[in-house]
C-alpha cells in the first residue's frame, strides 16, 4: 500500500505545540521507530483508521485491554446505556460490586479488591498497602518491569542487584528511590542476596509476572515460586503486577496458569474494556488496612467510575462465557507466532520470539531474552525498519523495540494471513 501521512503530520504538528512531544503519552510519538505518529479516526474489530483513511489490521488492541477488538458492540451497548444514567456519580454504583464479583471470583487470591483509574494508582496503592501491612519500608522491583511512573517505581535499570536503585526520571528526588532495591527477572540468587541483607525492612516484592514491559519474558521454571518462598520466609508480601496479563493469559490471569498465589494482585486494562480502569485485591486481612477500614488512605474521584464499570463487565462476561474465547486466541496466536518463527528461520534472520498466550515479542536478538540485559541486547534499529516495513502492509505492531504484540478475538485467519505475509516481506 501507499500511505498518505499528510493530515497525521498537520495533527502531529498542531499538537506538539500545546502537548509535550505531541502526545500524551510517550510511546505514541514513535520516537523509538521515527517516522510521524498516526492519528486515528475510528476503530472497529481488528481494523484501526486513522486520519489519512489508511486501514490497518491492529496488534496494539491500545497495549492490551482490548481483547474484544475495537467496539465490540456489546461493549459499546453497555457504555452507551450506562452514559445515559450519567458520566459519573461520586457515589457507589451497583455495577461496581458486579465486576467486584467477576474479580474476586475468578481470583482465589482476592477476597476484597478496591478500583482505582488506572493501573498506576493499583500498583502505587498495592506498594503502600504492603507497607502498611509489614510496617517496613524497603521494596524490591526487578529490571525491566515497569509498574506505572510512581516516583519510587521510576528506578534505573542496570544497577546491581545488590544496590539501592537511583531514578530514572528527572523531578524524581533519590531519596524517593533509597527504599527501592533492584533485582534482576529471572534470577533467583539477586533476590536473595537483597533478603540476606536488607530482609527485614523489605515489605514487598512487585513483579509483572510474564514480563510485558521490556518486550514479553516470560518466568523460567521454579522462579515465582521461589520469589513465594524468600518472601513468605522473610514475612515480606508477594505483589503480582496483572495489569497487563489479568484476564488475557487465562480467567484467573498468570498466578493461575504457574501456580503461584501472591498476597496482593494488580489488575487494570482489560477489567475496564478499554475505559481507564485500575484496581488491586488481596485477602481480606490485608484488604481491611484500606480506609474507611483501616488507616491506609487511598481515594480517587473517579474511581468505579460507571462507564468503566459497565465496560469491563460487558467485556469480561462476555470473554468467560465459555472456555471458546480463550482457545480462540491461544489458537490464533499460536499459529501467528508459529508462523513468525517460521518466516525468521527460512530468512536467516537473528531474531527471537516469546510469547505468552496471546501477547508476544519479535526480539532482534541472536539471545534468548530471558532478563532485562538480554532484552536490550535487541538492535532497534532492525526494529524501527521492521516496525515501518509492517506499518506499510497495514498492519500495526506496537512502536518499540519493548512492547507486546496483542492478538484479540477479532483477529480472523484471513487477518493472520496478511499480516504472516507483511511480517515475510518485511523480513526478506
Amino acid at each position: 500500500m501507499s500511505r498518505k501521512t499528510e493530515n497525521s503530520a498537520r495533527l502531529f504538528n498542531v499538537a506538539k505545540g500545546i502537548m509535550p512531544g505531541g502526545v500524551n503519552s510517550p510511546v505514541r510519538s514513535f520516537s523509538a521507530v521515527g517516522g510521524t505518529p498516526l492519528f486515528i479516526s475510528r476503530a472497529a474489530g481488528a481494523w484501526i483508521y486513522d486520519e489519512d483513511d489508511n486501514e490497518y489490521i491492529d496488534f496494539l488492541a491500545s497495549f492490551g485491554p482490548l481483547v474484544l477488538g475495537h467496539a465490540d458492540p456489546d461493549v459499546v451497548e453497555a457504555v452507551r446505556s450506562a452514559a445515559m444514567s450519567g458520566t459519573s456519580y461520586g457515589a457507589p454504583c451497583r455495577d461496581e460490586i458486579e465486576l467486584a464479583e467477576i474479580i474476586t471470583h475468578s481470583f482465589p487470591s482476592i477476597d476484597v479488591v478496591r478500583m482505582t483509574s488506572s493501573g498506576t494508582e493499583a500498583t502505587m496503592s498495592a506498594v503502600r498497602l504492603a507497607r502498611a501491612f509489614t510496617k517496613r519500608d524497603m521494596i524490591v522491583k526487578f529490571e525491566g518491569c515497569y509498574h506505572g511512573h510512581a516516583d519510587y517505581l521510576l528506578v534505573k535499570a542496570g544497577s546491581g542487584a545488590t544496590t539501592f536503585g537511583s531514578p530514572s526520571s528527572a523531578g524524581v528526588p533519590e531519596d524517593f528511590t533509597r527504599s527501592t532495591l533492584l533485582a534482576r527477572y529471572n534470577d533467583l540468587d539477586s533476590v536473595e542476596r537483597l533478603f540476606e541483607k536488607h530482609g527485614e525492612s523489605i515489605a514487598c516484592v512487585i513483579i509483572e509476572p510474564v514480563a510485558g514491559n521490556m518486550g514479553v519474558v516470560p518466568p523460567g521454571e521454579g522462579f515465582l515460586e521461589g520469589l513465594r518462598s524468600i518472601t513468605a520466609d522473610f514475612g515480606a508480601l508477594l505483589v503480582f503486577d496483572e495489569v497487563i496479563t489479568g484476564f488475557r493469559l487465562a480467567p484467573g490471569g498468570a498466578q493461575s496458569i504457574y501456580g503461584v498465589m501472591p498476597d496482593i494482585t494488580c489488575l487494570g486494562k482489560i477489567i475496564g474494556g478499554g475505559l481507564p480502569v485500575g484496581a488491586y485485591g488481596a485477602r481480606r486481612e490485608i484488604m481491611e488496612l484500606v480506609a474507611p477500614t483501616g488507616p491506609m488512605y487511598q481515594a480517587g474521584t473517579l474511581s468505579g467510575n460507571p462507564l468503566a464499570m459497565a465496560a469491563g463487565i460487558a467485556t469480561l462476561r462476555k470473554l468467560l462465557d465459555g472456555e471458546q474465547r480463550y482457545k480462540a486466541l491461544e489458537s490464533t496466536s499460536s499459529r501467528f507466532v508459529e508462523g513468525i518463527r517460521g518466516i525468521i528461520k527460512s530468512t536467516g534472520t537473528a531474531a527471537k520470539v516469546n510469547r505468552a498466550g496471546s501477547m508476544f515479542t519479535v526480539f532482534f536478538t541472536e539471545s534468548d531474552v530471558v532478563d532485562y540485559e538480554t532484552a536490550l541486547s535487541s538492535d532497534t534499529k532492525i526494529f524501527s525498519k521492521f516496525f515501518k516495513g509492517l506499518l506499510e502492509a497495514g498492519i500495526m505492531f506496537p512502536p518499540s523495540q519493548f512492547e507486546a504484540v496483542f492478538v484479540s478475538t477479532a483477529h480472523s485467519e484471513a487477518d493472520i494471513d496478511k499480516a504472516l505475509a507483511a511480517v515475510k516481506a518485511a523480513l526478506s
